[in-house]
Formats: structure tokens, C-alpha cells, sequence
């Protein structure tokens, strides 16, 4: 009780209210006796037009049962209730809050979203210990100055609201992880944001904003930026050097042109349909080694360039409505729409709404396996012929012409892939010469082993892509690319990972899927710089959750289609996870109506079953 003195010290009658219970009709005195207990009391959906005096001064009033003279069990004791700590008072028809609000300061969530409030009470600012504040679906036009002093807040939903600006010092919120300003009026961003150092996942989506300050791109941990339905014309150039970026929405703008993403080396999903894009270049392409998703859809794109087949990792491209005319012939020097486009292990393809000449509708309407089909039956019937009368001169020795030049010189790519040879020729090393590789494709061969020379590039290379060969071993000089941050080694035949790979301190992106591990690597636990783990369709049997808590980079694993019989709870411990795809494992619980949750549902599950 002397925290409730703490708070009674503020106002000379707390405690000497008894009217206070009696205009609280509308909340039955159950809940609120078992709000003493929990700190947790909800209110939502209650048609409230305002909060009842006892709900603010529940750990400020004797509650009801001590004027009675009972005798108490263990778990009547009301003197020893709980401070509030969460209040949700959502979906009612409040209009205002009063200054009341400063009783509860032990509050950690509040949630006040859909109801009628037009301005929050300047007491808001006194709830230190507020972690999350839900006022979303309100009426707010301004937000009180004394916010910026909610220093521990991670979590501020204001989406559906009427702002049309953010007030000065929103930017010493330096906790905040978690920031929804969609659909308000909001027609600039200050350059202050910058300074939410901490913030991970930002919704500007469905504002009226017309550009982005160049200081977003010093929000270092920023992993989900939503700009949907703006009227941004351009991006600053400052957003493609964002590291940590896994996640960009520009859907419907006005932009006409899509910027390079140098530094964006971990951005899984790039939307930037219904804009007016006209050009579609490969310096756009070429950074995106982890690319999942590319939304290109109603846009004015005439042509795709041939170097999208570099995106190994995308899985949905939609080029829908745009005015892609034909495809054309790999390797020519205007390219409408690759046929080595087939050549991609995507699972969507969209094509309607462009006049396309050269495949029939029914193709198109069967699907994207048969899309993809009869991309692949082109590259066979008119691929090679085609490309080598326009990759072979008279003045191109045939060993110079296994080697794209202009991958090398423009876009810093050593690419000898899809040759299903066994080795790599010496040719291809030579012809780096004095140029700077950045990326490896060796991809789509018949390698045993990894070439030697490949440690000629270990003070510059930070992409290697592997895939599709018969590697069952890594060798060291692979674990000297000490540069190294995206690593393909999917479809080959591995059963184990060389100790010495710890060397690889910046590597943050690894596939192993399709593979032969039977455990997950020991090694890899202590790659303490990995983001990403893909392991998929292996023969793993078992995880260690203790040494997995310790990868506190690591925000996604894909353990599908392995030989999991049982997921240690304590896996649940591991809440820096965003993405847990446990799929097609024969494991019994946690059941598949679990699964379909998501993540953070998987996550809870598990913590809730740790033993105590």
C-alpha cells in the first residue's frame, strides 16, 4: 500500500471518496476486484462516453469489501492488490480523457483505440512507465508536447486519426521500436526522426506526404519502412544506403523513376506498384541479393532487362499492367521480357494486362509453372544460336566469350553460371583483372569442390552464390572471405560446415536449404552477425534453443521440411525472431492452427509451456 500512498500524496481526499463508487455503475465491482489482483483491466466495447472516477482511482480508493466486516482468505486480500498496469478502454465512445489519468502511473499499455477522442490530456506525459499506447481510429489533430516524456514507450499506434503534423520533441521518444502514423494528414516528416534511433518498423502509409527527409536513412535498425499512398514523386538517394531495410512499400505514388539500393543488401520485399516507372535498368537489380518479393505492377514499363535473372532468391515478381509488348531472346541488347526469365525459381508470376505478342493468352492464364515452362522451352529452341551470333565476333576467342565482361566492369558481378560444368576455367579469374567484384555467381554447375582462385577475392567479394552444384564440402578458402555477407549454398549436397567458418564475422544472410544436415551446424551459433538462417528441406532433428537465445541478430529461420519431432520451448525465449517457418516437420505441437498464426503466436505458445 505505500505505493498507493505515494499517489494519494497528490490529492488531499484520495481515499475519502465514497461517492466515487457510487456513479461507477457501468463497471461491475468483479472486474474491478479482479483488476486489484491482475493489474489488468479491460473495458472495451462497455459504450462508455466517458471513464468512470473509479476506474482512474482504483489503487487510490478502499475498495468496496473493506467497509465490510468479513474476515478475508489469502486470496481476498485486498490490501495487498496490484498497481494497474494495463487498461484497455477501446471501442466505446469517449470524447476526452481527464487529468485523472495521472493516477495510474504504473500503467505499461495503454489502449484507447476507436473512439472519439479529438486531443489527449497533457497528463498523459506523467505515465513513465508506459511501454505501449494504442489511440489509434480517434479524432486527434495534435498531440500534447508532454509525450516526448513517455522515454520508455516501444509502441505508438496513431494511424486513423486527423494529423496533419508531428509535434516538436516527438524525437527524444529514443526507445520506440514501433511507429503507425498511416492514414492521418500529415504532409512533411521532420528531419528529427532521425533521431529514433531505435525504431524498427515506421507506417507513413496514406498521408499526403510529397518527399522524405535524406535523414531517415541515419535510423540505423529500421527494417520496415511503409510509404503506401503518398504522393511522393522521388526518394532520396540517402534511402538506398539503409542496411538494415528488409521491408520498403511505395505502392501508389507518383514515382518515375526506382533508385539503386547499394547498402540495401538484406531488403526481402521491394513494392512499388501503381506508379508511373518507365525504366526498369540493372543498376535498379543488382544490389537485391535477398529479394523475395518485387511488386512492379501498374506501371509503364516497356522492357525488363535480362540481368532479373541475377535475383536468385525471388520468389513473386508482378509485372502486371505495365506495357510490356514481347519477349525477347536472352542476351539481345533491348530485351522486352527475358525468356531466362524461366530460368528463376519463382512460386508467382504475373503478366496480364500487357500486350504481349509473343506468348498466347492461355499460357498465361494456366498459371506460373507453365509460364515459367514455356520460358525455359524458348531459351532451348532459340537461345543459344541467337546469343551466339550476337556474343561471338570475329574478334572474341571462344574461352572469352564464357565470360560476361559487362557483368564485371558495370556491374561488379563475376557471373560463369548455369554451365553445368565441373570446374571453372582459369579464364574467368583472369578477366577480373584489376576490376572490383563485389559478387560471385558460380551458381547452376557441376562443382565438386570451391574453386581456389576464389580467395583472389577475399578483400572485396561480399556476395557468393553456390547453388545448384554437388559441393559436400566447404572448403577454407571460402572461410577467407572475411568480407562476406551473403552466402547461397542451397541444392548441393552438404552434411556438415567447416568450425573455421566462425572467421565469417559479417555474414549475415546463409542458405542451406535442400541439403543433407541431419543437425542444425554448430558453427552457426556462433556466427553471431547472421540475420537470416534458410534451412529448409534438410534432415534436421534437433535445435539448440539455449545457444540459439545467443544469436540476438538473428530475425529469421526456416527450419521447413526437416525431421523435427519436438520444438523446445525455450525457443520462445528467443523473441528477436520476426520470422519462424516450422512447416513440414513431423512434430505433433505445436498444432498447425498454431502455425498459421504466425510468429509471434509460435513464440508465446512455446514460453508458456517452459517449465518453471
Amino acid at each position: 500500500m505505500s505505493r498507493l500512498r505515494g499517489v494519494a500524496g497528490r490529492d488531499p481526499r484520495a481515499g475519502f471518496k465514497p461517492d466515487g463508487r457510487d456513479c461507477c455503475t457501468s463497471v461491475p465491482q468483479g472486474l474491478l476486484k479482479a483488476a486489484r489482483k491482475s493489474g489488468q483491466l479491460n473495458l472495451s466495447g462497455r459504450n462508455l462516453s466517458e471513464v468512470p472516477q473509479c476506474v482512474w482511482r482504483i489503487n487510490v480508493d478502499l475498495p468496496e469489501e473493506a467497509n465490510q466486516n468479513l474476515s478475508f482468505s489469502a486470496t481476498e486480500r485486498w490490501w495487498e492488490q496490484t498497481d494497474l498496469t494495463k487498461l484497455i478502454i477501446s471501442n466505446n465512445k469517449l470524447q476526452s480523457l481527464t487529468d485523472d489519468l495521472r493516477l495510474l502511473p504504473a500503467l505499461t499499455v495503454l489502449d484507447i483505440h476507436d473512439n472519439q477522442l479529438t486531443s489527449l490530456p497533457s497528463a498523459i506525459g506523467e505515465l513513465e512507465n508506459l511501454q505501449k499506447l494504442n489511440v489509434s481510429h480517434n479524432k486527434l489533430k495534435t498531440l500534447p508536447e508532454e509525450i516526448a516524456n513517455l522515454r520508455n514507450l516501444k509502441g505508438l499506434y496513431l494511424q486513423h486519426n486527423e494529423l496533419t503534423c508531428i509535434s516538436e520533441g516527438f524525437e527524444q521518444l529514443s526507445n520506440l521500436e514501433d511507429l503507425d502514423l498511416s492514414n492521418n494528414r500529415l504532409r512533411t516528416v521532420p528531419a528529427s526522426f532521425s533521431s529514433l534511433s531505435s525504431l524498427v518498423r515506421l507506417n507513413l502509409s496514406s498521408n499526403q506526404l510529397k518527399n522524405l527527409p535524406a535523414e531517415i536513412s541515419r535510423m540505423k535498425r529500421l527494417k520496415h519502412l511503409d510509404c503506401n499512398s503518398n504522393l511522393l514523386e522521388t526518394i532520396p538517394p540517402e534511402l538506398a544506403g539503409m542496411e538494415s531495410l528488409e521491408l520498403l512499400y511505395l505502392w501508389r505514388n507518383k514515382l518515375r523513376f526506382l533508385p539503386e539500393f547499394p547498402s540495401c543488401r538484406l531488403l526481402k520485399e521491394l513494392h512499388v506498384g501503381e506508379n508511373q516507372i518507365e525504366m526498369l535498368r540493372a543498376e535498379h537489380l543488382k544490389h537485391l541479393n535477398s529479394i523475395l518479393v518485387l511488386d512492379l505492377r501498374d506501371n509503364k514499363l516497356k522492357s525488363v532487362p535480362d540481368e532479373i535473372t541475377l535475383l536468385q532468391s525471388l520468389e513473386r515478381l508482378d509485372l502486371s499492367n505495365n506495357d510490356i509488348s514481347s519477349i525477347s531472346i536472352i542476351n539481345l541488347i533491348f530485351c522486352s521480357l527475358p525468356y531466362s526469365l524461366g530460368n528463376l525459381h519463382l512460386k508467382f508470376l504475373a503478366l496480364e494486362g500487357n500486350p504481349l505478342r509473343t506468348i498466347r493468352r492461355e499460357i498465361i492464364n494456366k498459371g506460373t509453372q507453365e509460364v515459367l515452362k514455356y520460358l525455359r522451352s524458348k531459351i532451348k529452341d532459340d537461345g543459344p544460336s541467337q546469343s551466339d551470333s550476337v556474343t561471338e565476333t570475329a574478334m572474341t576467342l571462344p574461352s572469352e566469350s564464357k565470360v560476361n565482361i559487362h557483368a564485371i566492369v558495370t556491374l561488379k558481378i563475376l557471373d560463369y553460371s548455369d554451365k553445368q560444368t565441373p570446374l571453372i576455367p582459369d579464364e574467368v579469374f583472369d578477366a577480373v583483372k584489376s576490376n572490383i567484384i563485389t559478387s560471385v555467381n558460380f551458381s547452376k554447375n557441376l562443382l565438386c569442390e570451391i574453386p581456389k582462385r576464389i580467395i583472389e577475392l577475399k578483400e572485396m567479394v561480399s556476395d557468393v552464390n553456390l547453388s545448384f552444384n554437388k559441393l559436400s564440402f566447404i572448403s577454407l578458402e571460402l572461410c577467407m572471405l572475411q568480407k562476406l555477407t551473403f552466402l547461397d549454398l542451397r541444392n548441393n549436397v552438404l552434411n556438415s560446415l567447416p568450425e573455421e567458418m566462425e572467421s565469417l564475422i559479417r555474414l549475415q544472410v546463409i542458405n542451406l536449404s535442400f541439403n543433407r544436415f541431419k543437425i542444425l551446424p554448430e558453427v552457426l551459433y556462433r556466427i553471431l552477425s547472421l540475420e537470416t538462417v534458410l534451412i529448409s528441406n534438410n534432415q534436421i532433428g534437433s535445435v539448440d534453443a539455449q545457444k540459439m537465445k545467443t544469436m540476438e541478430n538473428l530475425t529469421t529461420l526456416d527450419l521447413q521440411n526437416n525431421d523435427l519431432l519436438h520444438i523446445p520451448p525455450e525457443l520462445g525465449n528467443c523473441v528477436h525472431l520476426r520470422t519462424l517457418l516450422l512447416d513440414g516437420n513431423p512434430f505433433r505441437v505445436p498444432r498447425a492452427a498454431i502455425l498459421m498464426k504466425g510468429t509471434a503466436a509460435i513464440l508465446e505458445y512455446l514460453r508458456d509451456r517452459i517449465p518453471t
